[in-house]
Formats: C-alpha cells, sequence, structure tokens
C-alpha cells in the first residue's frame, strides 16, 4: 500500500471494518511477537560461545557423565582379578617396585572380596559391586590404564586437564568449547559435588580458554547432594520478569559500552554472557533440580531412601535430569574417601556400598530413556592402588596399571580391554594412558583430538598435548 493511499483512508471519518483489519494487520503481528518474545528469548538457541557446533566427523555420542572416585579405587580389589595375587600372598614381590608416593610397602596383600564371573561377557567383579556387576555386559572394562604422577595433586589434575605440572584447560571445559550446548537455559558443563582439594577449581576450570566453558559448580565435597543447588540464580528481591529484564539491559548496556571502549576483553565477555544465563537458569534450574516430580520407584532405585546411598544417589538422578535437558558434560564426584593407606578392609566396603547402586540405576535408567546409546558414562579415580601391602590393611598409590570403564556412548559393550601383570602391578598388555582415554572421549563425541586446538601465547594447544592415540578397538 502506497503511503498518499494509506493517508487518505485514514483521514476518513468513519472506516470500515475491512479497512481497519487491513490498516492493524503489522499492529496485531506485533503484538503477538511481544508476547512470543519473551518465551523464544528463554528456549531459542544461543549465539554465544555456547552455540552448538558441527563435530568433525560423525559422532557416537553427545555428552559425557563422569563418575570421579576421588583417592583412587584399588583395580585388585574391584574390576580386576588377580589369582595370582591370592595364591602368593604374603609373599614379596617377585620384581622391583617403582618409586611411589607414601611409606615403605610389604608384601603382597590379597583382596579381601571374592571375585565373580558376571553376564554373558563373563567379567569378573568383586562382591564389593554386586549391583553395577549386573551391568558388565554394557561395559568397556579397561584394565591396562596408567598414568604420570603418584601424588593426588597431580594425578588428579593428568585426568582432568591432561597435564600434572601445568594450569590446563579441563576436559569439560574442551569438551564444551569443542561442542556448545544444546539447551540455552543451562550451562554447558555442570560438576555435582567437586572436590575442593588437589586442585580444586582447575579441575574444572577452563583455565586459557575463554571462561564460558568452565563447569558450573553445584555445591562442594562438604555439602550434601540434597542442599547442593546452581548458586546466585533465585530472584532475590522478587522482581517481576520484565522489570527485573530492565534492570538487566541497563548493566548490559553499560558492560557493552565498557567491552566497546576498553577493547576484546574475554573475562567481561564472559560474565556478559554469564548475567545472560543466570537470568535464564530462573526459569529452568529451580524446577530442574527438584526430584519430586519423579517417581517413587525411581527415587528407591537410585537409593535416596538408604541414608548411605541417598547422596552419591541424588547426584547420579541430577546427572540423569541434567543430561536429559542437554547439558553436554556432567561429573559426579564421590570424594574424598578412596585413599586407603590403611583400613582397607572397612574403608573400602564403605565406599563401595555409597556408590554401587546409584550407579548401576543410573545405568539403567539411561538405558531404559534410550539415552545410554548417545551418553558416555565414565568411572574412575585418579589412579589405582598397588597389590602389595601397606601394614596390614592398606595400599598406596599406583598410576602404573588400573582400572577405568565405560559404557554407552558407542563403545564396545561386555569386553575387558587390557590387561595388568599377574599381581595387578605395571599395565602390561594394550596399555592405555590417560592422554589414549582422552583422545578416544573425543573421538567417540565427533572431535579429532589433533583439530580440537586453541591458540594461545604463539602455540596451539589441545587438550592431549602432544600426546594421545585413539584407542579405535573399545570403540563400537
Amino acid at each position: 500500500m502506497n503511503p498518499q493511499h494509506w493517508m487518505t483512508m485514514a483521514n476518513r471519518s468513519q472506516l470500515s471494518r475491512r479497512t481497519m483489519l487491513q490498516l492493524s494487520s503489522c499492529g496485531f503481528g506485533a503484538l503477538a511477537l511481544s508476547a512470543l518474545a519473551p518465551q523464544y528469548a528463554l528456549a531459542s538457541p544461543t549465539s554465544g560461545p555456547l552455540t552448538p557446533k558441527s563435530t568433525h566427523f560423525p559422532a557416537k555420542a553427545k555428552q559425557v557423565i563422569f563418575l570421579f572416585m576421588h583417592g583412587g579405587p584399588s583395580q585388585v580389589d574391584t574390576f580386576d582379578y588377580k589369582p595370582q595375587l591370592t595364591k602368593d600372598h604374603g609373599k614379596p614381590l617377585p620384581f622391583n617396585k617403582p618409586r611411589v608416593f607414601s611409606s615403605q610397602t610389604g608384601n603382597l596383600l590379597k583382596s579381601p572380596w571374592e571375585f565373580r564371573q558376571y553376564g554373558q561377557s563373563g567379567a569378573w567383579v568383586s562382591d564389593l559391586f554386586p549391583h553395577v556387576a549386573q551391568h558388565v555386559d554394557d561395559m568397556c572394562i579397561i584394565n591396562g590404564m596408567h598414568g604420570s604422577n603418584s601424588r593426588h595433586g597431580a594425578a588428579l589434575l593428568e585426568l582432568h586437564t591432561g597435564s600434572d605440572t601445568f594450569v590446563r584447560p579441563s576436559m569439560g571445559a574442551w569438551i564444551t568449547y569443542g561442542l556448545g550446548t544444546e539447551n540455552h537455559n543451562l550451562p554447558g558443563f555442570i560438576t555435582i559435588c567437586p572436590t575442593l582439594t588437589h586442585g580444586g577449581a582447575t579441575s574444572w576450570g577452563s583455565s586459557f580458554l575463554p571462561a564460558d566453558f568452565q563447569g558450573t559448580a553445584i555445591g562442594n565435597a562438604g555439602i550434601s547432594s540434597d542442599k547442593a543447588k546452581i548458586p546466585f540464580i533465585e530472584n532475590a528481591d522478587h522482581l517481576d520478569l520484565s522489570l527485573q529484564r530492565q534492570e538487566l539491559d541497563f548493566a548490559q548496556m553499560l558492560n557493552r559500552r565498557n567491552l566497546t571502549e576498553a577493547g576484546p576483553d574475554s573475562v567481561l565477555e564472559a560474565r556478559i554472557n554469564s548475567y545472560e544465563l543466570a537470568y535464564r537458569l530462573q526459569t529452568a534450574a529451580p524446577e530442574l533440580q527438584e526430584i519430586n516430580d519423579e517417581s517413587e520407584a525411581t527415587q528407591k532405585a537410585y537409593g535416596l531412601d538408604q541414608p548411605e546411598t541417598k547422596n552419591f544417589g541424588r547426584q547420579c538422578l541430577m546427572a540423569r535430569r541434567f543430561i536429559e535437558q542437554g547439558v553436554r558434560f556432567v561429573q559426579c564426584t564421590h570424594s574424598y574417601k578412596w585413599d586407603q593407606h590403611g583400613g582397607l578392609r572397612a574403608d573400602h566396603a564403605k565406599n563401595a556400598k555409597e556408590v554401587d547402586q546409584p550407579i548401576a540405576a543410573l545405568l539403567a535408567d539411561l538405558k531404559a530413556r534410550g539415552l545410554l546409546e548417545e551418553t558416555l558414562v565414565l568411572w574412575g579415580g585418579e589412579f589405582g592402588r598397588t597389590p602389595v601391602a601397606q601394614g596390614d590393611d592398606g595400599r598406596d598409590h599406583n598410576p602404573q596399571g588400573y582400572t577405568m570403564w565405560l559404557a554407552g556412548g558407542g563403545v564396545k559393550p561386555g569386553i575387558r580391554y587390557g590387561a595388568t601383570d599377574e599381581y595387578g602391578y605395571f599395565a602390561v598388555e594394550n596399555k592405555v594412558h590417560l592422554h589414549d582415554l582422552h583422545a578416544t572421549m573425543l573421538h567417540l563425541l565427533g572431535l579429532d583430538h589433533l583439530k580440537l586446538t586453541y591458540r594461545v601465547a604463539g602455540r596451539d594447544f589441545r587438550l592431549t598435548d602432544v600426546h594421545g592415540h585413539v584407542v579405535t578397538d573399545i570403540i563400537a
């Protein structure tokens, strides 16, 4: 409609209904758009650094759940059956011991627990994990893991960041940097009740990567999981969202003006993005963090009705809920309990009881919901433990050979890969270094570990540094 015709029709003293609708149709569209805009803003894909990104090649997994057993579970008491260790109990180790972390160790110490075979795969699992053992046909048990450091802090950093000597981005940060997130209203990387020791926040930090990719910590190891919430998202003043939006827009205007005047500033850019995410989290997170909509049967399966299992059970249940909503990387931490230089019989039994049922429930729940195929589940600690004794009832740190297992996410199910020697001390067959594990995780997510790089200080960095090989034998 040309402007002159518009003016002629608008100046008439009376308008027909048809003319009125014709003139105001754009206005109706604007009204509808204004009503939908807030909902769209909360649900639309982000256009910032967390925008979903294309993979280097077709991915087998979309997200990761890492079940971290802080302290170092003993492989020879859990998933690495060593009948020769039982046979030679009390005898000296027939080869030289490596230099390890703590005090002098003694003779060979058999496992206090019996091992049994489970599933069609016939995998050997100790009596410490009767519930997890029911899922061995969905698991890939890596018995030939090894790392570079026998101290908790350095080993924990190597597991989480790929480096035991320098501050580097965590694997969750690298994965979020490489893939973005599928939910605009939640962080891409969440760590539940993380440890504050042995590196602390470095284990979920982003280092030189933009701060947008660091993990969002929900609580910490000193807080029970039922009290751990995403921080700083409550509308403390109970303001109407539209008014709060106006306040945020004003603050963001000042931040962006400062950014324009000062030039590129990754910290300020991350703060701007975090304010926007916090605003959206107010609508998405509170309901997600409440589990009242879960059935009684589900809560019972995760062990929420038992004092021993309810803490880690809630972590596992929250991990499933976050993954279900598109969070890219979720870590659950059982901290700091697995460091048995003494009291192995009592404490390993207590630790396993706290996590066994929840982990089994998580695997079953993911599988029942069709999520296990696209979710890579990783279990393990920063190292294993020695097959020789410390005192009468303890084991020292052992990064030379230990066990981690994976499930779902494109790994071959029901297999054991690699092996330690006949006593469980050194990885000797199909050895998998932590760099290899990282490279394989990225591969399953559709990322080439050689191409996922970030340039800083004149060189390209990557999670695997200058190391790492994809373990193709465990990929389905």
